[in-house]
C-alpha cells in the first residue's frame, strides 16, 4: 500500500496515460494514477461540443464510478482552413471505430491540395480535475500548441496526429521529438503544470 492520494485517470488510451504518469511525475504531484480502464470502468460518452464538456463529463463518470478523485483530460487537433476540424472528434474523425492511422489518413487526404503555408494547426487541451463527482468547483486547465500539418508523416514516438504535427521552433514532427522535449511544448504539458499549480495551491488553502 500506498500513503500517496490515489486519483483515477479518465482515460484508457495508451499514450496519454504514459504522458500524464511522466508529467505528473515532472510536475511535482505525490499521487497516485491509475487507469479507469485498470478499474474496469468503460469510457464515458462524448457528446459535448467543446473540449472542456467533454473533459467534465469524462471526469464525473471516472470519479462516480471509482469512488475516487479524478482527472480527465479532452484534447484535440484544430486545423485553420479545416475551420477548426477534426476538434473535439480528433479521435473519430475517420469513423466511431477509426485507429491513428485512418484519422492521419484522412486529415492528409483534406488538406492534399492546401500550400504548407496554409497548413496552420493547433493541438488543444482541456484538463478537469474533481475531489468527487459532485464538485461543484472542478479545476479546468488548458493549454495549446501551435503548429502546421506536413504532407506526409515522420517519426515514431507519441500517437495520434503526432507524425503529420510540426513544431514550429524545430521544425520536427511530434513523433520526432523525445518524450521529454515533446512534453516540454505540449498542449498537454502546459495544461498538465497549470493543473499541477492549481492543485497544490488547492491542498495549501484546506
Amino acid at each position: 500500500m500506498t500513503g500517496r492520494p490515489r486519483w483515477v485517470l479518465a482515460t484508457g488510451n495508451a499514450g496519454k496515460l504514459a504522458e500524464f504518469r511522466s508529467l505528473l511525475r515532472d510536475a511535482g504531484l505525490d499521487l497516485e494514477a491509475v487507469a479507469q480502464t485498470d478499474l474496469g470502468i468503460d469510457p464515458a460518452p462524448e457528446h459535448g461540443a467543446t473540449f472542456v464538456e467533454n473533459a467534465l463529463a469524462k471526469a464525473r463518470h471516472a470519479a462516480r464510478a471509482s469512488g475516487l478523485p479524478a482527472i480527465a483530460d479532452d484534447s484535440g487537433l484544430c486545423v485553420d482552413v479545416l475551420h477548426g476540424e477534426p476538434g473535439v472528434r480528433s479521435a473519430r474523425y475517420a469513423g466511431e471505430a477509426a485507429d491513428d492511422r485512418a484519422n492521419v489518413a484522412k486529415l492528409l487526404d483534406a488538406l492534399r491540395s492546401v500550400p504548407e503555408h496554409e497548413r496552420g494547426a493547433r493541438f488543444h487541451c482541456v484538463l478537469v480535475a474533481l475531489a468527487s463527482p459532485d464538485d461543484a468547483a472542478p479545476l479546468i486547465a488548458s493549454g495549446e500548441w501551435r503548429g502546421r500539418i506536413a504532407t506526409r508523416p515522420s517519426g515514431t514516438g507519441g500517437f495520434g496526429y503526432d507524425p503529420v504535427f510540426v513544431d514550429p521552433t524545430t521544425g520536427l514532427s511530434a513523433a520526432e521529438l523525445s518524450a521529454a522535449a515533446k512534453n516540454r511544448v505540449s498542449h498537454r504539458g502546459q495544461a498538465l503544470r497549470a493543473l499541477a499549480e492549481g492543485l497544490r495551491a488547492r491542498r495549501a488553502a484546506e
